[in-house]
């Protein structure tokens, strides 16, 4: 029996089927949706459905996600924890990204997320990526001072390696790392062994992956003997594999928000869990 709740940070207790809100912003993650009531619903009905943790970031729109997400929750309920990120910067649709980890953006980003979201300290801060412009010391640096400052409760990491995160260990606790997984890709399944080692949540973004078509049909394989939607195999893997993955599945329809919910009802037998599990081997790789 796959458990149902995390203890993220030591301190917060998240339900393990959390809400993605990267998709309520315009198409390519680029502007307001054409129908914000509509992402302002999703979010609520993820709440109602049981939902406690919400991933975003001050780059999805930009700022739109995290305004949305105010709009809709604000004020927030005693267990809903919101967690961001900082350290991209866009000026256009989704392809035109820039890395900007350097102090003084990261606490631009800090202090507009806090804004945005209408919170004095954000429960959940995450460094969207290291820079390769700026020694991570100086971004993980600032990002320990701002925890010791208050304006961060607990510090996360993204697309990261298991040495990244060691390093980031020196000058605050990881309680997270983000970084692209599924039953479909498994890159960085060191990342994934090492967390579960230091009780660092993992947070796969992606999770419903996509990848060959002989893989596909194994899930598909799955879905249909356990009377599913091939999404729901995916999820249910993840739950299943391993207890300190939360899950952000993101989507700006109700119906698509509903059958990711209905997810954490779906249990695996060996046999099922066995099969996907060979369907795509961890790609071997430097950790």
């Amino acid at each position: 029996m796959k458990k149902a709740t995390f203890l993220l940070g030591g301190d917060l207790a998240i339900n393990r089927m959390g809400y993605g809100a990267m998709r309520i912003t315009g198409p390519q993650i680029w502007g307001m949706p054409e129908n914000p009531q509509q992402s302002i619903d999703v979010i609520r009905r993820a709440v109602e459905l049981g939902v406690n943790f919400i991933d975003t970031a001050d780059q999805y729109g930009p700022f739109t996600s995290e305004q949305l997400i105010a709009e809709a929750l604000y004020p927030y309920k005693k267990d809903v924890v919101i967690g961001t990120k900082g350290g991209l910067v866009r000026f256009g649709p989704w392809a035109d990204i820039n890395n900007d980890a350097s102090p003084q953006h990261l606490q631009d980003a800090l202090d507009g997320s806090l804004r945005r979201l209408k919170l004095e300290r954000i429960d959940l801060y995450q460094l969207h990526r290291i820079d390769p412009k700026v020694p991570a010391e100086i971004s993980f640096g600032f990002l320990q001072k701002a925890q010791q400052d208050g304006k961060i409760r607990h510090i996360g990491l993204s697309e990261v390696s298991v040495e990244e995160v060691k390093l980031a260990q020196r000058f605050f606790k990881v309680v997270s790392v983000q970084n692209r997984y599924s039953v479909m890709d498994r890159k960085w399944e060191p990342v994934l062994d090492y967390c579960r080692e230091q009780g660092i949540a993992f947070i796969p973004w992606f999770p419903i992956g996509g990848g060959m078509a002989g893989e596909e049909e194994v899930l598909q394989r799955v879905a249909d003997r356990k009377g599913i939607t091939k999404h729901q195999a995916a999820l249910s893997w993840l739950l299943h594999h391993a207890e300190n993955i939360l899950l952000i599945p993101g989507t700006s329809n109700l119906a698509h928000l509903e059958e990711n919910m209905r997810a954490v009802d779906v249990e695996l037998t060996a046999e099922d869990k066995a099969e996907l599990d060979a369907a795509a081997p961890p790609t071997p790789m430097k950790a």
